[in-house]
């Protein structure tokens, strides 16, 4: 149906270029923080060794350097040690040592991962600052021995830019790590010992723990409490006379040096992107927590509300009055624009319900095919066929609203097929004089394709579930276009149907629950409805009800901070459809991202029994909402594929919509193409009896 949203501005399209960068940002700050964590491209494990060291270079001295004719080997003169700290550095333990280093007048050589000097660029330029001297140990500490050759270049390149983005130095020592003396830089480790020296490093490892300091010596410690226990140990031994850095005991002046402003600017962006990546790291794995445990909450919120709200429907209250039984002549309005496939069975069984005391009013709203001339050779007096320019469907029901004769409204779409005992079983819920609209039980006619079955589900549990819960608590934020009760002068009441939104339903419940009226669900009012067979409807169709949705929702924002019941629905309401329907969904690519991250690259099995258990519970909540809709279990079969094709279109849906909210554009009304299969009859699902459903 046409509205006068038609001819409005196209909308955007270049903010799917922005999601995908997103994505992909994403994506690559999951990637990268798996590398330095070693779940992509590990090599955390040293790899034994299977030949020792060339015998040239077994020396026991502990500096070596590669050079054109061979390996040169280097030790400290006698009486000088030079301290040297592997790992961090340490927010805890660094400065400790930093401090011990300045009450003895020594210096030291610190060899930092770079991923840690990233994280904490202020202690790399204190130990710069103080007199000491950094070497690389790589960005991560992976074992160059055992790191695919990509991994070594991007462990020494990397560590290269993180010392000069957090200090502006850089350095040509390095240690391997994982090694100690220079024994055991055997098999693969000297093989990439090699391969560091020829981009100018020289190699440092450190001399045995029982040879004398007084000789001479390269000592090693950790930079942990340990190591500074051990180092403070050394610093009184009276044989040593100076306490030195690698460079000044082998007398190199040139080992750690000034970068340029380039460099210096390449390894700030390093220290961003690191930390950014970090954040989103860690914004992903909390994201992920707390959607996941929102969306248990609201499976379990839904069974156990919906449990609440079949026991008031079937046990009377002790002492509370029983309501009249409602009989009172109906008007139902069927808005129509070029619904030849379907009008005649929407109107076949609403003339066969069994509340007979019916006014139905066809609203022809401009349709091009034979729309009104099908309803018109129906042939029955209770039916009426009125015929108007194409002006939108709030227009047409308010048309129809003119022409009621009867203070029951029924609201039917032309694609809808009732049951016999629906009409009379919609509008019971009226006789509490508070109730002002009552909406039905929808389902699928055209179920039997596997896009019917996804929206079979949906409605079954996605929105039958809810509104047995959303009733309990007192806050339905939507009565159906396809099968709705209300009373005629709550509607004149609230200035009739709106054509503000896109989703008139939505705004016309809202509408009603903020002028003081109450809106329940009445489940064994059941109709039939034709719902899209193609992705490109559905896509449509949704895109223009969450579209609608946000409109609803921002016109009627007010209601969060208004007094009374209208508050109370609008706190409950809208923050449930905010969270609910548009900040997970809005979540939702991230989910998946991070899903795929861990049956790449981190333990598949914990991957997939965590989708195992989110399915499970979802199976379990779509087999209770099955059995109260008294539906066969055999359609869950197709719930674990609704997790691939499904629901990326509907978390595609809300980001579409809100980037069209976001940006201003108005979206243009989208119809549906009607094959008339909504009739349960056609679709091969049987209907149900009086003695199937009891009455309210």
């Amino acid at each position: 149906m046409s509205r006068k949203h038609a001819a409005v501005r196209r909308p955007p399209r270049a903010h799917w270029l922005l999601f995908l960068l997103v994505l992909s940002v994403l994506a690559a700050s999951l990637v990268f923080e798996g590398w330095t964590t070693h779940q992509v491209d590990a090599a955390r494990t040293k790899v034994p060794c299977t030949r020792p060291i060339p015998r040239v270079a077994d020396t026991g001295r502990p500096v070596l350097r590669f050079g054109p004719h061979g390996v040169q080997t280097f030790s400290m003169p006698p009486r000088t040690v030079a301290l040297t700290f592997d790992g961090g550095p340490d927010p805890v333990w660094t400065p400790r040592i930093l401090d011990l280093l300045r009450r003895y007048h020594a210096h030291a050589t610190f060899f930092v991962y770079g991923r840690q000097a990233v994280r904490y660029p202020a202690l790399i330029r204190r130990i710069v600052g103080e007199g000491h001297e950094l070497g690389s140990y790589t960005y991560t500490g992976g074992d160059l021995g055992a790191a695919s050759a990509s991994r070594a270049r991007l462990e020494l390149s990397l560590a290269r830019t993180a010392l000069a983005g957090a200090a502006g130095v850089s350095t040509v020592l390095l240690r391997l790590p994982h090694s100690t003396t220079a024994d055991t830089l055997c098999g693969p480790d000297w093989a990439a010992a090699g391969q560091a020296a020829r981009q100018g490093y020289l190699i440092v490892t450190a001399d045995r723990p029982t040879h004398s300091p007084g000789q001479g010596a390269v000592a090693q410690y950790s930079q942990t409490g340990l190591g500074y226990r051990e180092a403070g140990s050394l610093l009184r031994d009276r044989r040593v006379a100076r306490f030195t850095t690698v460079g000044a005991g082998l007398g190199v002046t040139s080992s750690v040096g000034r970068v340029s402003w380039l460099r210096r600017m390449q390894g700030v962006g390093l220290i961003w992107a690191q930390r950014v990546g970090d954040f989103l790291a860690a914004a992903m794995e909390w994201g992920l927590a707390a959607t996941g445990v929102l969306g248990l909450l609201r499976l379990l919120m839904l069974s156990l509300l919906a449990r609440v709200h079949v026991r008031r429907q079937h046990r009377l209250q002790t002492g509370a009055p029983a309501l009249r039984l409602v009989r009172d002549p109906v008007t139902v309005l069927v808005p129509a624009y070029n619904e030849e496939a379907g009008i005649a069975s929407t109107l076949g069984s609403l003339l066969a319900s069994t509340h007979t005391d019916l006014q139905i009013i066809v609203i022809d709203d401009g349709s091009t095919d034979a729309t009104a001339a099908i309803a018109e050779t129906i042939g029955d007096p209770r039916v009426t066929v009125i015929r108007q320019p194409n002006a939108g469907k709030p227009r047409a029901l308010n048309t129809g609203l003119v022409h009621a004769r009867h203070d029951i409204v029924v609201m039917v779409d032309a694609d809808t097929v009732f049951e016999p005992e629906a009409l009379g079983r919609l509008i019971q819920p009226l006789a509490h004089p508070q109730v002002g609209a009552v909406s039905g039980n929808t389902k699928v006619g055209n179920r039997r394709t596997l896009l019917g079955r996804w929206q079979h589900l949906e409605y079954v549990i996605g929105f039958n579930l809810d509104r047995r819960m959303l009733e309990i608590l007192q806050c339905m934020p939507t009565v159906p276009g396809a099968i709705g009760a209300f009373r005629r002068h709550a509607l004149l009441g609230i200035g009739g149907v709106s054509d503000q939104t896109l989703a008139e339903d939505t705004d016309l419940t809202m509408a009603l629950w903020r002028a003081g009226w109450r809106v329940v669900y009445e489940e064994s009012a059941v109709a039939w409805t034709e719902v899209p067979d193609t992705l490109g409807q559905l896509w449509r169709q949704r895109y223009r009800w969450c579209y609608g949705t946000l409109q609803s929702m921002w016109k009627h924002r007010r209601a969060v901070v208004e007094p009374g019941p209208a508050g109370r629905f609008g706190r409950r309401a809208l923050t449930y459809l905010a969270v609910f329907q548009f900040v997970m969904p809005l979540c939702a690519p991230m989910a998946d991202v991070l899903a795929l991250y861990g049956v790449l690259f981190r333990t598949p099995a914990e991957a997939v029994t965590v989708w195992l258990c989110f399915v499970i519970a979802q199976l379990v909540s779509a087999g209770y909402a099955l059995r109260l809709d008294r539906e066969r279990l055999g359609a869950l079969w197709v719930l674990p594929l609704q997790m691939f094709v499904y629901r990326q279109l509907m978390y595609l849906v809300v980001i579409q919509s809100v980037v069209t909210a976001l940006m201003g554009s108005r979206l243009r009304w989208h119809s549906m193409e009607r094959s008339g299969t909504a009739d349960p009859f056609r679709a091969g699902e049987p209907t149900r009896t009086s003695a199937q459903v009891p009455a309210r």
